[in-house]
Parts: structure tokens; C-alpha cells; sequence
């Protein structure tokens, strides 16, 4: 039988979501060669490698991404064995946001959680839906909100809540003094859209297509800020989330159309994946978001 002890499974997981042994070493209040050491043993009685090295770097390899999500479950049920019954969530949380959500929502999305339980150390990935879903499959994140429909075997998916999007113009756009825009009148329009893997392009485009036929895209940004800032300098017309043009639409830098034959509504929901252990901390979160 193999001895691994419990601190080295826990420097383990501490170094994939901390990034590194020093920030690993600094989050469990240990010394960076003593980290360093709990991490090669753990390797030499594996008989694998967990980390690739290059450049000082390390980066999960496939022994690791297969050893984490049991490493963590273990952890995870040693610290609520450790802290007894009814003890206040604690530990780290990593948690994935897509564009939208990280930039516009993420205070309806942590505020709750943060102002409950300030001893859990959140960290936020922002980046598109693709990605977080990616995050949330290899383990690296412990839980994922997108904008994205999903439909994957290994991922539970949970109902947040309600958004919308928006086709938007520059205020002095021509389409911007219609009361009543056409399908008609959006198609041949130079589009500003997010980049593929966006969970807001893909509802555009599904909503679309039928509608619309083929889009003149322009530009292709990765940020909805960016976008925004393009069609107000008057590149293009865009569809992008109510939360994100609120500001640009009080000032009348942009106008919203009034499109009810593009289906905009969409739902946005929290991810997990269906292996990953709902230790405390990680039930108390999605508790926090159903409320």
C-alpha cells in the first residue's frame, strides 16, 4: 500500500489552484522547500510525474488531471472530518466566470457568498463560456457560470438566472429613430460580434440564423466592453447583454432596437462537474446563488 499522507495531497491541490509552490506554500502557511519536497515525494510514490516542468513552470500533466479530482475529495472530506459538525465553510473556492458574468454580474454572483462566509478564499477566472466549461472539466474549477446552453454528460448544469440581449446602434444610427425595425432592416448591417466559444455569439447566432441569414461580421472582439466601444464609434451594430449597455444607454450613446423576432432571452446557469465532491464550502456557494 502506497503511504501518501493527506499534507501532500493538499499541497497538491493547493499548488493547481494557487498557480505555483510559493503561492501554494503561502496558502497553507508553509516554507516554499517544504512545499517543494510534499510535492516531489507525492510524485516518487506515484512512480509519475504530476506536474510538467518548463521554465521553472509547472503545468498539470494527465497523471495530475487524473489524480485531482480524488486528491481534492479527499481533502475535502479530511477538513470537514477535522472541523466537526456544523463548522462555517472555509478552505479555497475557484470558481469560473464567462465575460458577461465576471465583469457585469459578478457582485450578484459573490456578493452573498463573500458577505457569509469570509473565511472561504475565492479566486475568479474570467473568460468566455468555452473556456470555463474547459476549467470546470479538467478540474481546475471547482464550479463555472456561463451564459452558454450545455448539454455535456460529465456536467451538471443549474439554473441561476434570467438575461437578455440586446441588438444595439450607435445613437445617431439611422435604424436608431425607427419606432418599429424589420428583420429586413438588420440584414446586410455590418455585426461586431464576441469571438467563437462566447456563449453570447452563440445565442445570437442561433436565434439568427433563420431570421437573419448570413451575418456581414466586421470585427470579431473578445471583450463586450470592447464591442460596445465599437459601434459607439460607429464601426458596426451589435448584440450584446442588457447588463453590459446600461451605462451607454443612459448616456444615449447607444440605442437599443426593439427586435421581437430574434428569441434574446436566455438563461444563465451554474456548472459542475457531476465527479467533483460537494464538500461544504462548494454547497454553501451554490446555496448562496439559488438564493
Amino acid at each position: 500500500m502506497i503511504a501518501i499522507s493527506p499534507r501532500q495531497l493538499e499541497v497538491f491541490t493547493a499548488i493547481v489552484s494557487a498557480g505555483s509552490v510559493r503561492a501554494a506554500a503561502d496558502q497553507l502557511g508553509l516554507t516554499q522547500p517544504a512545499a517543494s519536497m510534499a510535492l516531489a515525494e507525492l510524485e516518487r510514490l506515484l512512480g509519475v510525474p504530476l506536474f510538467d516542468r518548463h521554465r521553472r513552470r509547472l503545468r498539470l500533466n494527465q497523471h495530475g488531471m487524473d489524480l485531482l479530482p480524488c486528491a481534492r475529495d479527499v481533502v475535502e472530506r479530511l477538513r470537514e472530518l477535522a472541523g466537526a459538525v456544523g463548522r462555517a465553510p472555509g478552505g479555497t473556492l475557484a470558481v469560473g466566470a464567462s465575460n458577461t458574468i465576471g465583469n457585469y454580474l459578478v457582485g450578484d454572483l459573490l456578493g452573498g457568498f463573500v458577505a457569509a462566509y469570509p473565511r472561504v478564499k475565492l479566486s475568479l477566472r474570467v473568460a468566455n463560456s468555452a473556456e470555463i466549461l474547459a476549467g470546470v472539466l479538467d478540474f481546475g474549477l471547482d464550479v463555472g457560470c456561463i451564459e452558454a446552453p450545455l448539454a455535456h454528460a460529465d456536467v451538471e448544469s443549474i439554473p441561476w438566472r434570467q438575461d437578455r440581449l440586446k441588438v444595439c446602434v450607435r445613437a445617431d444610427h439611422p435604424l436608431a429613430r425607427r419606432r418599429r425595425v424589420r428583420a429586413a432592416d438588420l440584414r446586410g448591417q455590418r455585426w461586431i460580434l464576441r469571438e467563437a466559444g462566447s456563449g453570447t455569439r452563440s445565442i445570437f447566432e442561433q436565434a439568427s440564423r433563420d431570421v437573419l441569414g448570413p451575418l456581414d461580421v466586421a470585427l470579431e472582439l473578445g471583450q463586450s466592453e470592447a464591442i460596445k466601444q465599437a459601434v459607439v464609434a460607429g464601426l458596426g451594430i451589435a448584440c450584446l447583454p442588457e447588463a453590459a449597455i446600461g451605462d451607454a444607454l443612459a448616456a444615449r450613446r447607444l440605442v437599443a432596437l426593439h427586435t421581437p423576432f430574434l428569441p434574446l432571452q436566455r438563461t444563465l446557469a451554474l456548472i459542475v462537474h457531476r465527479a467533483r465532491y460537494r464538500g461544504a464550502t462548494l454547497r454553501a456557494f451554490l446555496d448562496s446563488c439559488r438564493r
